[in-house]
Order: C-alpha cells, then structure tokens, then sequence
C-alpha cells in the first residue's frame, strides 16, 4: 500500500509539471523531475523552500557524469541500491527511492482527479475477469506448474488478477465510447442525464490520451514490464480501436477492410498473451517463443468460436452453451427470435453492434459468401495448430488435448468429436430490419406482461 502512494504522490506531481508548463514532453523526464521535487519539499532540518532552490543553484552545476557514477557504483557495491527494488531487474537502481510521509487518508487527499493517473479497478470489473482467469489456469501447464497446488495459483494471483481487471475495466469503458459513438445523445438517457454525460465524458478523455499508462507505470515500478508486454499493451488499445472503427463503419456502411477485420481478431485475446508473458516474469523464466505462438493461434480459433457459439434454453429459462457441429450453413435469420428456444451470440452482437468476425464476413462478401470464406479461414487456422501442436514436447500436447477434452464436455458437448465441430450461425442479411424487429417483438411481449 505504501508503494501505491508513493506512486499517487509522483503522478500528481508529473500532471502539476504538465499543467505548469514545466513538461519536458518525456515521461521518464518528468517522472525524474516529479521525483526530485518531492525530494525537495521533503522536511530537512531548519532548510525552508528557498534555501534548498538556492542549494540546488549553487551546488547543481558542479555535479558531473563521473560524480554520479562513481556514487552509484560505490552504493550498489555496498547493497545500498538494492533496496526496495524487485527481484532480478537491476536496471534503473535509483528510481522511486525518495521517500513519501503519508501518515493520514487527509494527508493523500484523495479525490477523483488524483487517480486519473493511477491503476486503479472496481470490483465489477474484477468480478468480471474471473472467466477469464479461470480459463488461464490451463496455461499453467505450459510453465511446468500443476493447477491442483493452491500455491501455485495464489502466489501469482494477486498481479495477474489485478492486471486483467484493469483490462476488463478499459474494455467496460471501450463498449461505452462505442455505445456513445453509436448512439449519440441517446446514450446519456436515465434518470441523471447530467451525470451520465460527465461519466462519458471522462471515458472519452481516458480513450483520447494514454488509457493503458496506469497498467504500464504499475508494472514497471515492480519489475514486471517487459518490452513484449509493453507491446501487447499496445495491441489491446489497437484492437479496442479497431473495433470502434469497424463497428461504427457497419452502422454507416461504410467500407470494412479485410485487413482491419483479421488484424483485430488475433489482437483480441491480447490480454491472454500479457497474462502468460507476466507469469513467465514473475517465476523469472525465458519465454518459450513456440509456446506463445501455439497458444496464439489457439487463441484465434477460440476467439472465433466465442463469436459463432450459441446458446440454448431449457424450459426454466437457464440459459447453457451449446458447442458447435459441423459446417453447417443456414442462408438467413428469421426475425422471429423471441418464438426461438436458442440464440447465438453473433445475433446479440448484431442487437448489441458489437465486434463478430461473422458480422465483418457478411459486409465484406456478402450474405452468400462470408460463411464459406470465413469456414477456409478456419481451416487454415486448424492446419496451423496441428503443425504446432505436433512440435510441443508429447507429454504437453497431450495434456493440453486432454484439458480441450473436458473444456468441451463441461461446455454441454456429449456426442461427436472430442474437440467438438463447427457450425455457421444463420445470416443477417439486414441488421436494420433484424435490430427493429427484435426490439419491436420485445415492446410488444412487455406491453402484454
């Protein structure tokens, strides 16, 4: 908790350099210069404000290159720099070593503004990750860990949980800019128009500067940012990107780009790849570069999967999935919905204008082609993992068969093969009059409740 203040109290003070005009327009600059003020206003004996600045004058210019290196080699030698720093990253010894007096939640004065530039999560969004946390433990295998010793998942919990919370928390708030992008004013309707609009705006403000800064300066101040998870990073604010364009572009019919739609299917499960690349860090391990790529292409096939499942009802209303069989391909959606027992996730995607890699299909080919063109392009994807597959270590690969064995049958599949097939949900040739449809068959079944 300590750190964590220690990190508000140098945020503030680089958004005070900003709003100053101090700024050197370089992060590591300004956190240097963030650090070296709270140096200054920190209690020294009898010393007031301005004689430490006229210390600083005096004194500044005589210190040198040579100077410094000579005091940081000889503090090093002694242990001296090691000092509160992580494990294994020996890199920048003296960052974030000034000391913070926080004695009071007073003394903080904590107010909306001053976590602008913090990572900081809600338990919804927390809640919310816990899906995909739990599909993770199954990458566990791939670093040699076994998911039935509880301290093999707690020891790393605390950062992996916090990490994609965060993510999950910036994805909350891309489906708002997109909602609000979709439906304008419209979006700030409820019972406190003023507040919505202020919470909107907010969101915007995130998506328009550096959302993902928070996540980076966090794990960067415990030694866990990598150049590839910076990386990764950066593909989740692409994908989030992408899909603003893309489905605001479905809305306008405006053009969609092959190559915007598959760059943004294999950037989605981004959040996965920053989880894995973290647990190598954390048990200070090299990345199986072979690993990664398998799991990534597996990664593209669930994705995909994710946007063509579809989930069927039993006569209480309990809704359970329903994994897909063979290539079977339906040429149309009935408007109908609300007489039908199942639903796929690709019609809400519709409801809701959401990303689906089928919806991109159709407006890119066409009702009658974007089912057989996106089945070639997961055949391809198949035939790629079953080379990789063949590559992993025989003892790995069948584990990891096994664990796709058992995710299938928990998914509701009992028949069929054991990895279970694909299906093609039907086709909305026009999402306009499916949309209205739907919501019109809706007010009609509320009217009559």
């Amino acid at each position: 908790m300590e750190q964590l203040k220690k990190l508000e109290q140098v945020q503030k003070t680089m958004k005070l350099i900003e709003s100053g005009g101090y700024t050197t327009n370089h992060q590591d600059s300004d956190r240097f210069l963030a650090n070296l003020i709270l140096l200054l206003i920190q209690p020294c004996g009898e010393l007031n404000s301005e004689t430490k600045c006229s210390l600083i004058s005096e004194h500044l210019p005589k210190i040198s290159v040579g100077f410094l290196e000579e005091v940081s080699h000889s503090l090093t030698e002694e242990g001296i720099m090691a000092v509160n720093q992580p494990q294994g990253d020996q890199k920048n010894p003296v960052q974030n070593t000034f000391p913070i007096s926080l004695n009071t939640k007073t003394d903080i004065g904590y107010s909306e503004t001053d976590f602008e530039d913090m990572a900081v999560i809600g338990m919804d969004a927390m809640q919310r990750a816990n899906s995909t946390l739990e599909d993770f433990v199954s990458y566990f295998m791939f670093h040699g860990m076994d998911v039935n010793t509880p301290q093999s998942i707690f020891r790393y919990l605390p950062v992996l949980s916090f990490t994609e919370s965060y993510i999950y928390q910036l994805d909350t708030w891309n489906e708002k800019m997109l909602h609000i992008s979709t439906n304008g004013d419209s979006a700030l309707r409820g019972s406190n128009v003023e507040r919505n609009r202020s919470a909107n705006v907010r969101v915007m403000k995130v998506f328009r500067t550096d959302p993902i800064k928070p996540l980076v300066l966090l794990l960067e101040h415990h030694g866990l940012l990598t150049e590839r998870i910076r990386e990764e990073l950066r593909c989740g604010e692409e994908y989030w990107d992408l899909e603003r364009k893309l489905c605001c572009s479905l809305l306008t019919k405006n053009k969609v780009s092959m190559e915007d739609v598959m760059r943004a299917i294999h950037l989605k499960s981004f959040d996965y790849r920053v989880l894995n690349l973290l647990l190598y860090q954390l048990r200070e391990t090299k990345v199986n570069d072979l690993h990664m790529e398998f799991l990534s292409i597996s990664e593209f096939l669930v994705e995909v999967s994710d946007d063509l499942k579809k989930r069927i009802w039993n006569c209480m209303g309990v809704a359970f999935v329903l994994l897909i069989s063979d290539f079977l391909f339906v040429p149309y959606a009935t408007s109908k919905t609300s007489e039908r027992c199942c639903r796929f996730d690709y019609e809400d995607d519709v409801l809701e204008n959401s990303f689906n890699i089928l919806r991109m299909f159709v407006r890119i080919y066409g009702a009658s082609e974007a089912q057989t063109t996106l089945a070639k392009c997961i055949c391809e994807a198949e035939e790629k993992y079953d080379r990789l597959l063949k590559n992993l270590d025989p003892q790995l690969s069948s584990k990891y068969q096994r664990r796709c064995e058992e995710a299938t049958k928990e998914g509701g599949k009992i028949s069929g093969h054991a990895l279970g097939t694909w299906n093609m949900p039907p086709v909305i040739v026009d999402e306009d009059l499916y949309r209205s449809n739907v919501l019109n068959s809706r007010s009609t079944m509320s009217t009559y409740r």
